[in-house]
C-alpha cells in the first residue's frame, strides 16, 4: 500500500496545533501554540483571536519542519468537535481553505477519538480501557462494535477543570500546581465523594474544597484532600469498567494523564486485575496537532472524508457518536 501523509489541525480550546503524520505511523511534525489568558480560565473569543494570529506561522512551520510539500499531502484533517465554537471555527476554516486550494480530501476528526488513537499509536496498545481525563473532558471508554463506547463520564465539570479552577482561585495557578502543593500536605480533610455507578460528579467537590480553604484550612492540606479525592473517584470508576470489560490493558490519555499520583493509584488498581497500565507521553497528553493528523490518516484509509459543504463544526460531538471503522480493519 502506498504511504499516505495527512495534515492535522487541532483547535478545540486553548491550543492551535498543526501536525503531519504518515500511514507508517510516523509523526513528521507537531507544532502547537497555546493561548494563555491574562487571568481566569479560557475566554473562547480571545482564544479564537489568538489562533487566528498564529495560524499562518503554524502552517508555514509544519511544512518546513516536516519537509513535506503541500502538494505531497493526501488529506487535510481537523478537529470538528467537541470543543469551543469560536476556536473550532478557526481550525475548520483553515482546513477547508487548504483542502479546496490543494484539492485534497477533508477529514473530520472527533477530538476524543484522536486522544485515544495517538495513545494507541505511540504506546502500542491493542485494545485498552481508556481513561481520558483533561481540563475539558473526563470519560472512560473502550472499543466495541464499530466505535468507542462510553462506560463512565463526568456528570458536570471535568476532573481537570475541577483542579484547574481550584488552583486559580487559590492563587497558585492551574494544574500541576494543586498536585505539587499536595505533596506538602499533612492532614486529609474528608470532601464530598460522588460516584454514581461508573459516573462521577466534581462540582460539589470543588465548592467544598474552596469553602474549606476560605474557612482557614491549610492550603497544602486542602490540595492533598482534593487531589486524593478526585483521583480516587477516577480510579474507582475505571476499575469498574476494567472488571466489566475484562480487558488486559489500561491507557491514560489527556492532559491530566501527566499526573504522577493518578498514575500510581491506577497502577495499584490495575495490578489487582492483572492488567498493564500505559500512559501517553507528555508531548501527546495535551491537545496537539499530531493526534488529529494520525487519526486523519486512519480515517483516510477507512474512506471517512467529508464534503466541504457538510463540514460544520460539532461543539457537542460525543466520542460514542463517532464511527471508528479502521478498528475492524486492524488499523
Amino acid at each position: 500500500m502506498r504511504e499516505v501523509k495527512v495534515l492535522g489541525i487541532e483547535s478545540t480550546a486553548h491550543t492551535l496545533g498543526f501536525g503531519i503524520a504518515t500511514s507508517r505511523g510516523e509523526i513528521l511534525a507537531n507544532i502547537n501554540y497555546t493561548y494563555r489568558p491574562r487571568e481566569g480560565g479560557i475566554h473562547p473569543r480571545e482564544a479564537a483571536q489568538h489562533h487566528s494570529r498564529v495560524a499562518s506561522e503554524g502552517v508555514e512551520r509544519v511544512f518546513r519542519e516536516s519537509g513535506v510539500r503541500p502538494g505531497e499531502l493526501d488529506g487535510i484533517a481537523f478537529s470538528i468537535g467537541p470543543g469551543m465554537g469560536p476556536c473550532l471555527r478557526v481550525g475548520a476554516t483553515i482546513a477547508r481553505a487548504l483542502a479546496i486550494r490543494l484539492g485534497k480530501p477533508l477529514l473530520p476528526v472527533n477530538h476524543g477519538v484522536a486522544h485515544i488513537e495517538i495513545g494507541r499509536l505511540v504506546l502500542g496498545c491493542r485494545d485498552p480501557v481508556v481513561l481520558y481525563v483533561a481540563g475539558g473532558n473526563t470519560l472512560i471508554a473502550a472499543y466495541r462494535d464499530g466505535r468507542y463506547r462510553i462506560f463512565g463520564e463526568t456528570l458536570d465539570i471535568a476532573a481537570g477543570n475541577c483542579l484547574d479552577v481550584f488552583g486559580i482561585r487559590a492563587g497558585i495557578g492551574p494544574m500541576p500546581a494543586p498536585e505539587v502543593r499536595a505533596r506538602e500536605g499533612e492532614r486529609f480533610h474528608p470532601l464530598p465523594y460522588k460516584v454514581k455507578g461508573m459516573d462521577a460528579s466534581f462540582s460539589g467537590l470543588l465548592t467544598a474544597a474552596l469553602n474549606l480553604l476560605s474557612e482557614g484550612a491549610r492550603l497544602e492540606d486542602v490540595c492533598l484532600s482534593l487531589t486524593e479525592t478526585v483521583y480516587s473517584m477516577l480510579t474507582e470508576t475505571l476499575e469498574r469498567a476494567l472488571a466489566f470489560t475484562e480487558k488486559s490493558e489500561v491507557m491514560l490519555v489527556g492532559g491530566l494523564a501527566r499526573s504522577r499520583r493518578l498514575r500510581e493509584m491506577v497502577e495499584a488498581m490495575a495490578e489487582l486485575h492483572g492488567a498493564t497500565v500505559h500512559v501517553v507521553p507528555s508531548e501527546y497528553a495535551g491537545d496537539n496537532g499530531a493526534m488529529i493528523a494520525w487519526t486523519g490518516v486512519l480515517q483516510l484509509l477507512a474512506g471517512q472524508e467529508i464534503p466541504v459543504e457538510e463540514s460544520r463544526i460539532r461543539p457537542r460531538y460525543r466520542i460514542d457518536e463517532a464511527p471508528a471503522p479502521w478498528r475492524e480493519r486492524g488499523l
